[in-house]
């Protein structure tokens, strides 16, 4: 497999490529990529290229690329999560997971349950993972992650798609998925530990949410937002 590398300045007719100073450093230190290595480069956009390595060193690293190409490896339903964000430790690899099961975009909630809302500092490390797992899993479009915002703000936007509210008393996923319009688009809700107060599922219902069920066991907020994201990653 031809090592992949993050390029957000990927020229449509390639050319001279710099890497940035992480990309470069990684070639170099970690991969031990030498001048002529062939690579693969991303624009987080759609779009990919095959590139040679000119010039290198321990912090810079300049690669010729050829023309970038559209390859589409997204999903058919475009998946928007509105998510309680877990402890850092366990927010980490969820975020792992949803960028390979093909999530559009997470936004993180601030709920009347939540301890404490992420930080500048994790949301920054999380982007850095989005990257990452993209380039292991030949992904072409980094995972949006927004800044975090209250759950009122979240139903008050504009919505043409499906929306869900994960609840252990909705109708089960498996058959929720079925007639599903996927070129609309989905937005589903995963609420904190301890789950979404009655207050906060009635606010999404009025919004025109539907309660969906993830199945007989209560998640952990990670798992359950793997669950939604697995069931619409065809």
């Amino acid at each position: 497999m031809t090592r992949r590398y993050y390029a957000p300045d990927l020229a449509p007719g390639g050319g001279l490529v710099p890497l940035s100073d992480d990309e470069a450093g990684h070639a170099a230190r970690v991969m031990r990529a030498k001048v002529g290595d062939v690579i693969t480069l991303f624009d987080g956009c759609g779009h990919e290229s095959e590139a040679s390595i000119v010039s290198i060193d321990k912090r810079k690293c300049v690669v010729e690329a050829a023309a970038a190409v559209a390859i589409d490896r997204e999903p058919k339903c475009r998946t928007q999560l509105g998510i309680a964000l877990p402890k850092p430790e366990r927010c980490k690899e969820m975020i792992e997971r949803l960028t390979e099961l093909g999530v559009h975009r997470v936004t993180p909630l601030v709920c009347q349950r939540t301890q404490r809302p992420p930080t500048d500092s994790l949301l920054t490390k999380l982007r850095r993972i989005v990257i990452e797992s993209s380039k292991q899993c030949e992904r072409n479009v980094l995972m949006t992650i927004d800044a975090p915002i209250p759950m009122e703000a979240f139903l008050a936007e504009s919505r043409d798609g499906t929306g869900w509210i994960a609840h252990p008393d909705g109708r089960p996923i498996h058959t929720a998925t079925s007639g599903i319009d996927t070129a609309a688009g989905i937005r589903a809700l995963i609420g904190p530990e301890g789950g979404f107060t009655d207050e906060e599922v009635q606010a999404a219902v009025d919004s025109g949410y539907e309660p969906i069920g993830l199945g007989a066991r209560i998640y952990r907020v990670e798992t359950a937002a793997c669950v939604v994201a697995a069931h619409l990653a065809r």
